[in-house]
């Protein structure tokens, strides 16, 4: 059962990244700020929901939410800072977008960077506790998948459509065959050891 809020009077925003894991394509991240009431039967940490359900509840989340921002941060950025900070960053950078300014920030994970005037809660598993980091997951995963299906239009080759840019096995053969574009993450292991 997820839980409307972290403290009763505070105006919180919860924070999730999309795309960690990934070879290619930016991190995304989403802040987002709920009605203490908002409710739905469909929301959940969005890994453990299917796309279908995703893609109906982001235009709901959209609407209902008092403030919502998406983010990314590209794969030339996360090469320099590295993929945590990349993470850390979109977050700031959607957070920076909000149009009503939150006084607490709700962090899905165990660490982060803090953002200047404004103190956080870092929530492992935050995404299946709290409602408006789980609403901060769907928009995060959906801005994202749907970023990498149009990139897929131009690199047909790497199965984008399908995997996202994640390390699947026909990920790393495709980056064999073709070799990396400039939407990889150069500094992640590309290929898979041989043995």
């Amino acid at each position: 059962m997820l839980k409307s809020y972290f403290r009763k009077n505070e105006i919180e925003a919860g924070c999730d990244e999309a795309g960690r894991g990934c070879l290619a394509g930016p991190v995304f991240a989403a802040a987002v700020i709920l009605p203490k009431r908002f409710k739905h039967p469909l929301l959940n940490d969005s890994k453990l929901m299917s796309e279908k359900h995703r893609e109906l509840l982001r235009p709901i989340i959209e609407e209902k939410a008092i403030a919502w921002a998406v983010a990314q941060v590209d794969p030339m950025e996360i090469d320099e800072v590295n993929i945590l900070n990349a993470s850390f960053l979109a977050m700031h950078r959607a957070v920076d977008q909000l149009e009503t300014t939150p006084t607490l920030l709700l962090i899905d994970g165990n660490r982060f960077n803090a953002y200047p005037n404004i103190s956080h809660e870092c929530i492992i598993k935050g995404d299946s506790k709290f409602r408006s980091i789980a609403a901060a997951s769907v928009l995060a995963k959906t801005y994202r998948d749907d970023f990498m299906k149009n990139l897929a239009k131009q690199f047909p080759d790497y199965g984008w459509i399908s995997n996202k840019g994640y390390p699947t096995k026909a990920h790393r053969t495709a980056i064999k065959i073709h070799g990396a574009t400039k939407h990889h993450r150069m500094t992640f292991r590309l290929l898979a050891e041989e043995g």
